[in-house]
């Protein structure tokens, strides 16, 4: 039962648990603008019942109630009623008569019914244009035509690439081009003088942080990725209870990079290419903001009603492609390592095999580890031995490590403070 308001009031809708809620088809079929109630107020609604979770009983609250056609289809309902899964299982029959008052009609489609995996070649950009489609036939005032109206990649981001796939590299070089940029070169100071290194005396240049600090390969990364979410403005909208884009960007990163760290050195991947993948995961959401305006606030009204189902699956249910696609597209007309290519357009499907996979896993896991320790950053899967034992990774001592990373929570929330600046 997910719970929604708008000016009219509130409403109780209920499906089934695994279903998605389309709440544009809800929205217009009640005339209404209804939003997910905001979390305090449904934390006062179950304090209030005396109860933790609130179940699919339209009595409790004696709101307005809709319930989806398919609930009617079931043989037996049942009603979860704690986080740990318990629930009270009841007739068919009995649950219509406790819900007797609601009105019946379609809102949710089974999230098992949107192909969002699609591993063959070519299947990405078979999917842009189709949502390119979709939108004209939606009269999307934003014009999309052959391709997409993506922005050119940043100078600085340029040169970094440049400088990444010449063998003779040397750290000057790097040195000149952050320094060429007073606000990244500012930045890198302030991460190479931040508690979360330790850096044993005072940072005072690029070259002392390069040299002393953070080393060529970490400051490659981070001005990458920081000159990349520059090039895009942050959205003012987004969905309840959303974590912070930079926030995000640095739980990734890191995991990544402990991950990549402690896999065996014979299939050990890069870890610099690993920490940028982590860096630039939710790249898309930028993307998707900036080249889908008119939908971005419905795809951030879908993710909060439907907080149990991954968000590839809401926006490719309502744009026909996913931030994953869109961002992986535009890296790839970038020139951006196929590595990291990879590792964002397949970082939802732990089950891809390919050039690079290993990449994409690697991301999948610290999103996994990271939300079963409370980290938001969508919905949880349960992850099988198998994965670590294709990683080579030991499942003890990994989990031992992500403990260790989220009991450092203060240090990510300060790196990502300065991201963000």
């Amino acid at each position: 039962m997910i719970l929604l308001s708008d000016e009219q009031g509130h409403l109780q809708a209920i499906c089934r648990k695994n279903d998605l809620i389309d709440l544009e088809q809800l929205n217009k079929r009640l005339g209404r603008d209804l939003k997910l109630m905001k979390r305090r107020e449904q934390l006062r609604i179950r304090e209030r019942a005396g109860l933790k979770e609130m179940p699919a009983l339209p009595s409790l609250t004696g709101w307005p109630t809709v319930v989806d056609e398919a609930v009617y289809d079931l043989p037996a309902v049942a009603l979860e009623l704690s986080e740990q899964g318990i629930a009270m299982v009841m007739p068919a029959e009995d649950f219509r008569a406790l819900a007797e008052k609601a009105d019946r009609f379609s809102f949710a489609v089974s999230s098992n019914a949107v192909p969002v995996n699609l591993d063959k070649p070519g299947m990405d950009r078979d999917q842009l244009h189709s949502a390119i489609k979709k939108f004209t036939g939606l009269r999307i005032q934003q014009r999309l035509e052959d391709t997409l109206e993506l922005p050119p990649l940043p100078e600085t981001a340029q040169r970094i690439i440049h400088l990444r796939v010449n063998p003779n590299a040397v750290m000057g070089d790097l040195v000149d081009i952050v320094e060429s940029d007073p606000s990244l070169a500012a930045q890198v100071v302030s991460w190479a003088s931040s508690s979360f290194y330790a850096a044993a005396g005072q940072v005072r240049s690029v070259h002392d942080a390069v040299s002393r600090v953070l080393g060529f390969d970490l400051v490659m990364n981070l001005a990458m990725g920081l000159s990349l979410g520059r090039a895009l403005k942050q959205p003012q909208d987004h969905p309840d209870g959303y974590v912070d884009y930079w926030q995000q960007a640095i739980w990734q990163a890191q995991s990544s990079g402990i991950l990549a760290s402690m896999m065996p050195r014979g299939q050990r991947p890069m870890f610099g290419l690993a920490y940028l993948a982590g860096l630039l995961h939710n790249f898309g959401y930028l993307v998707l903001a900036q080249v889908f305006p008119p939908h971005f606030k419905l795809v951030c009204r879908s993710l909060e009603v439907n907080p149990h189902i991954d968000s590839s699956v809401t926006e490719h249910h309502l744009l026909g492609v996913t931030r994953e696609q869109i961002a992986a597209q535009l890296m790839e007309n970038w020139g951006m390592p196929d590595e990291v290519t990879t590792a964002i357009r397949y970082q939802k499907n732990p089950h891809y095999k390919g050039p690079c996979d290993v990449y994409a896993r690697l991301i999948w896991l610290g999103r996994q580890l990271l939300t079963a320790r409370g980290i938001a950053l969508g919905a949880g899967e349960p992850v099988s031995d198998s994965i670590y034992d294709e990683l080579g990774l030991d499942r003890e001592r990994v989990e031992e490590q992500f403990d260790e990373l989220v009991h450092n929570k203060d240090s990510i929330m300060a790196m990502a403070g300065m991201m963000s600046q």
